[in-house]
């Protein structure tokens, strides 16, 4: 007598499901959403011209990332206090400098650093001509390029999720054309320790980069909070 299997086959997730996670994922990042601001279900659904289930699914995968905070049974914005950031940035300082010792260690030739180094004149560019959306977008491009360095993927995975979180404040902090001088000389000096091979220069150099970030996030958190308050 042939055996039942204990497990069903998995149906396929439907594309659309995957859309709407990034999406909404996106519109959380963009810097357009308040902190707090409820997220609608409803509401949401109308504007991406779907139904209620994908953009429920969306959101609680968004809240287990920690990208949204629920609020009994719905979903908001997340208010990030100068203690959120400490935390995150706590957890980002034991990834990312590991993240990067592990880039200056790979095979590979010149063609690798190309993408980095692309995004890195790209961000000068943007600097130049005073475009605060473009110094963000080439600065993200920037992050993907040297992850992609990275052989450790859960690693990658692990960097990426929190950053994310306080993705949504880069627009208050790179925007200021003296912290992004501050920006691109630690991305030149991540960048030298990388063509380099430098494993130790890579780690020292992802240190005092993400200081930088910690420092402007820390200032931009504390801003919020008073706002609230007030």
């Amino acid at each position: 007598m042939a055996r039942k299997p204990a497990l069903q086959p998995v149906e396929r997730a439907a594309p659309l499901a995957e859309r709407v996670y990034e999406m909404l994922r996106e519109h959380l990042h963009s810097g357009r959403v308040r902190p707090g601001e409820p997220l609608r279900e409803l509401v949401l659904a109308a504007e991406l011209g779907v139904s209620r289930t994908p953009v429920r699914e969306a959101l609680a995968r968004l809240a287990s990332e920690g990208l949204v905070e629920v609020n009994g049974r719905s979903y908001c914005a997340p208010s990030l206090t100068g203690g959120d950031v400490e935390d995150i940035y706590e957890l980002r300082l034991l990834l990312e400098p590991e993240a990067a010792r592990k880039a200056a260690q790979r095979p590979g030739g010149e063609a690798e650093l190309a993408a980095i180094r692309e995004a890195l004149a790209e961000a000068e560019r943007a600097h130049a001509r005073g475009s605060a959306a473009g110094f963000i977008a080439a600065n993200r491009r920037f992050r993907a390029a040297w992850l992609a360095l990275v052989p450790n993927r859960r690693l990658v995975r692990a960097v990426e999720i929190y950053a994310a979180h306080v993705r949504a404040l880069q627009s208050l902090t790179l925007g200021d054309r003296e912290r992004q001088k501050r920006v691109l000389a630690g991305m030149r000096e991540i960048l030298r320790a990388l063509e380099r091979r430098e494993p130790q220069a890579a780690a020292d150099a992802m240190r005092r980069y993400l200081a930088i970030a910690r420092a402007a996030m820390q200032q931009v958190a504390g801003g919020l909070s008073e706002r609230k308050v007030a």
